[in-house]
């Protein structure tokens, strides 16, 4: 079965740049440009064309004092990105000059960054479980909520009407957005769930947990339909590709297991 698989003749490819190690990687809604955050307080774009193997042009966006722990793209515009930094700021740049056009100063060391998939919002986590929601015309927080537990990560449905946490004690609260008000406990995990992806097509999340393994979940139901098991360390970090049939997780080891969701 694994030998149909369409990454079997695939090359990887190394872009050098950084100075310190990577935290986050995002493509852009158009799959032409990957942006890559880092400890050494930048963040990088590159833009990538599919077939060529020469020099990549790359841009570096320089302005944060601290690590960037995580960056996401605008889901409707392929030139436009936000990062969250330990220097407690949440940045908007566009890609094409490598300019800052926003910046919003928060309470706390921000490691969790994701929109809403309208564009209209921004969700960002720190490192006190606290969440703060932001309106991207005006760059300045509409919500802000601090929990009582351990948030991992953080992400909307596709509709914009659910908002999901995963948390230390192995569960995935779910939210209404934009009241905030709870809506569902899943127990997912024996262990602490570190991350959470959902599927493009808006049918699936998937949660990577300490426990190593990773769990794939009918968002209509709430119920979970399969686990792969096929990691042996915590999953740190998980991402569907653009058709939503495949799911690509990494741990703590040299590994990534990239498994089709309709394998039997």
């Amino acid at each position: 079965m694994e030998a149909t698989l369409p990454f079997k003749n695939l090359h990887s490819r190394e872009y050098q740049g950084h100075k310190k190690k990577v935290h986050s990687v995002a493509w852009n809604c158009s799959g032409t440009k990957l942006a890559s955050g880092s400890v050494d307080q930048t963040a990088r774009v590159w833009h990538i064309e599919p077939h060529g193997h020469g020099k990549v042009k790359d841009i570096e966006l320089k302005g944060h004092t601290d690590s960037v722990d995580q960056l996401c793209w605008d889901p409707k515009h392929a030139d436009l990105i936000a990062t969250a930094s330990g220097d407690k700021t949440v940045r908007l740049w566009d890609a094409r000059s490598g300019k800052c056009s926003q910046q919003a100063e928060l309470s706390g060391e921000n490691i969790n960054i994701t929109y809403k998939p309208d564009g209209t919002h921004v969700a960002v986590g720190n490192r006190d479980d606290e969440l703060t929601i932001l309106d991207v015309r005006k760059f300045r927080p509409i919500h802000k909520r601090k929990f009582s537990y351990e948030v991992n990560e953080i992400a909307w449905n596709m509709t914009g009407e659910m908002f999901f946490l995963t948390t230390g004690n192995g569960t995935v609260e779910v939210l209404a957005y934009p009241s905030l008000r709870p809506l569902d406990t899943l127990m997912a995990h024996t262990a602490g769930c570190y991350c959470i992806a959902i599927d493009p097509i808006g049918r699936y999340f998937a949660v990577g947990s300490a426990d190593s393994l990773v769990s794939l979940w009918d968002i209509s139901q709430m119920l979970c339909e399969r686990t792969f098991t096929k990691l042996e360390w915590p999953v740190r970090t998980i991402s569907f590709n653009y058709t939503g049939d495949y799911i690509a997780s990494a741990s703590e080891d040299l590994f990534i297991d990239i498994v089709s969701i309709r394998m039997t």
